[in-house]
């Protein structure tokens, strides 16, 4: 989403001013159809309301490119909201769940984040049922994943592990497909309903989650389905894949980290796709989270 030109101050259009857009809108030419989009797209988000009416025209290229612009709209308001919400808060503690279905919005501006949250919510209600009495952490920990991996079927994307919607929650939701760091981010939210101490360490070149209490600790491997693993695990990871040995790598990473490490995730995804307009889109998120 290529950024667009600040507002003028005179932007506002009459009726009559309105009308001959829309009617160019149509117009077979290209050219004109740049022209026209680029002036409509200068009044900024009041465009919205008057261009709604037409995505639904009986006319398909007046219908898709009314249905364009306001989509581009969506995203930009999506992209502001965003980015407010970055530099808004200092620190490193924040709402990570509203700031991950935020981010997912300036993908997917339509997106309803109330039923999302509900979804999850009725997730943790189904899962109370379902975990043992006592609460034993490996006992706790594997009804989750039976319920995750197996019944709702939740799995890393091995085939196209760097496509950009392993990176955004509603896609992973829908798909049940994901990263690492965005099928912890599940696992996440869960535990947080459910009230476990669950964190997540963002070790290089993998993410997990962990469970912690007085007696247990156990590293949890959403991508591998709920994977049980040890601290010494960890390690071998790291000492296998050239890592340096630093306690930090262990400690629970802070939501601003987290929605960093998503950030980073989605840059490189969309360079590798060679998505300039994409790439740097986000590379203004990546300096709005380190701005504190």
């Amino acid at each position: 989403m290529k950024p667009t030109a600040a507002k003028p101050a005179n932007a506002a259009l009459t009726d009559r001013q309105r009308a001959a857009l829309l009617t160019l809108l149509a117009d077979e030419d290209p050219a004109v159809y740049q022209a026209v989009r680029e002036k409509i797209l200068a009044t900024g988000q009041s465009a919205r309301d008057w261009l709604r009416p037409h995505t639904l025209s009986s006319d398909p290229l007046l219908r898709r490119r009314a249905q364009e612009i306001s989509h581009h709209l969506a995203r930009q308001a999506a992209d502001d909201r965003f980015q407010a919400f970055c530099l808004r808060h200092h620190g490193e503690n924040f709402d990570l769940e509203q700031g991950a279905w935020l981010l997912a919005q300036t993908q997917y501006p339509d997106v309803n984040l109330e039923a999302y949250s509900a979804l999850l919510d009725n997730y943790a209600m189904e899962l109370r049922d379902l975990l043992p009495p006592g609460g034993a952490a490996k006992g706790t920990l594997s009804a989750i994943n039976r319920f995750l991996f197996v019944k709702l079927g939740f799995h890393g994307d091995e085939q196209k592990y760097y496509d950009p919607e392993n990176s955004y929650l509603n896609r992973v939701m829908d798909r049940r497909l994901g990263n690492p760091i965005s099928l912890c981010l599940i696992y996440l939210f869960l535990a947080r309903r459910l009230r476990l101490p669950v964190v997540g360490i963002g070790l290089p070149g993998h993410f997990l989650a962990r469970f912690q209490n007085s007696s247990d600790e156990i590293y949890i491997d959403a991508f591998y389905r709920g994977h049980f693993l040890s601290k010494n695990d960890c390690i071998h990871h790291l000492i296998r894949n050239h890592y340096p040995l630093d306690d930090a790598h262990f400690s629970p990473a802070t939501p601003r980290q987290i929605l960093r490490r998503i950030c980073a995730n989605l840059h490189q995804s969309y360079l590798q796709l060679k998505s300039p307009d994409e790439a740097a889109r986000v590379q203004r998120y990546l300096l709005s989270l380190a701005t504190r």
